[in-house]
C-alpha cells in the first residue's frame, strides 16, 4: 500500500503496538503465522460475500479473524473494495459515521478510503461524515492488516454504527454492496466477561441466532449487534444463506477462564 497525496488527510493507527504489533516486520509476521495456522485447517467452502469477524487483540481473538481471512486466499486479486461496519465503542451517536480522511493507515502502509462510495452516501443526508468516531476506534483497524496481507490494492469503506436500526443499516449496505469484486465484514465480538461455560452456552445460541439470520441480536450477545442485525436483514433480503466458520473465547487463548470475552467468524454467502 502506497502513499497516498501531501494534501491528503490520513488517519494514523491507534491501537498499534497494543492490540497488535507495532512494526511492520513484526505485524506481518504475527499475520503470516496465523493466516497459515488458519489455513492449514481450513476446508473447501463456498466464496463468501461478507464475513463477521472479531476485532480484540490478536493474541486474544487473532486465530478466529484468521479463520475468517484464509477464506479470502482464492480471491486475492478480485476483491477491490471492503466495506467494513463495526460498533462505535467511544463516541455515542445515532446512525453510521464515514470519516472525513482519505485514507487509514497502519504499520503496513496507507488504504485510500473509496471516494466515489462514500460521496454516495454522504449523498442520502443519513450519514454522519466526521472523523470523531473514528479516531480512537479500535473495530475497524484490527482488522486492516489481515486485508492488507490477504488482498492486493483495495480501496476501503469504513462505516462506524451507533443506534440505528437492522432496516436502516441494511439500506446503508445495499448502497455499497457491489458485486464480487466488493467484500463486506461486520466487526463484532461476542459476549463479555462471563465464566467460560456460561460464556460458551451463550455464545452457542448467538451463533445459532446469526446462522438462522436473526436481526435483534442485542449488545449482550455481540457488541457489534447493531452491525450484524443490519447485515443479516440484508442476507434475508437477497436470500443468502451463513455459515459458521470459527468460534472460541478468551479463555482459549489467553488461559484465564474467570472472566472472558467471546469471538465468532461467520460467512455469508450464496445458498
Amino acid at each position: 500500500m502506497g502513499r497516498i497525496s501531501a494534501n491528503s488527510s490520513v488517519r494514523e493507527p491507534a491501537v498499534a503496538g497494543a492490540f497488535y504489533p507495532g512494526s511492520a516486520a513484526d505485524l506481518r509476521a504475527a499475520v503470516a503465522a496465523l493466516l497459515e495456522h488458519a489455513s492449514a485447517e481450513m476446508g473447501s467452502a463456498p466464496p463468501a460475500k461478507a464475513l463477521i469477524v472479531p476485532h480484540a487483540g490478536y493474541v486474544y481473538s487473532g486465530p478466529v479473524a484468521a479463520a475468517a481471512y484464509a477464506r479470502l486466499a482464492s480471491r486475492r486479486s478480485e476483491i477491490s473494495k471492503v466495506v467494513v461496519i463495526g460498533p462505535s465503542h467511544r463516541a455515542y451517536f445515532h446512525g453510521i459515521a464515514l470519516p472525513a480522511a482519505d485514507a487509514f493507515a497502519t504499520p503496513l502502509g496507507e488504504i485510500r478510503i473509496d471516494a466515489a462510495a462514500r460521496a454516495k452516501l454522504a449523498a442520502r443526508g443519513d450519514v454522519l461524515v466526521s472523523d470523531r468516531p473514528h479516531q480512537l476506534e479500535h473495530c475497524i483497524e484490527v482488522q486492516l492488516p489481515f486485508l492488507q496481507v490477504v488482498l492486493d490494492e483495495f480501496t476501503l469503506i469504513p462505516l462506524l454504527a451507533g443506534m440505528a436500526s437492522p432496516e436502516y443499516v441494511a439500506s446503508v449496505l445495499t448502497d455499497v454492496w457491489g458485486g464480487p469484486e466488493t467484500l463486506v465484514l461486520a466487526s463484532s465480538d461476542l459476549s463479555h466477561y462471563h465464566p467460560y461455560g456460561s460464556a460458551q452456552q451463550l455464545d452457542a445460541r448467538t451463533a445459532a441466532a446469526i446462522i438462522a439470520r436473526e436481526t435483534h441480536l442485542s449488545g449482550e450477545q455481540a457488541c457489534g449487534a447493531v452491525a450484524i442485525n443490519g447485515l443479516m436483514a440484508r442476507a434475508r433480503q437477497l436470500g443468502l444463506a451463513v455459515d459458521e466458520i470459527a468460534r472460541l473465547n478468551s479463555g482459549d487463548t489467553s488461559g484465564d477462564r474467570s472472566r472472558v470475552v467471546g469471538y465468532g467468524a461467520f460467512a455469508v454467502h450464496d445458498a
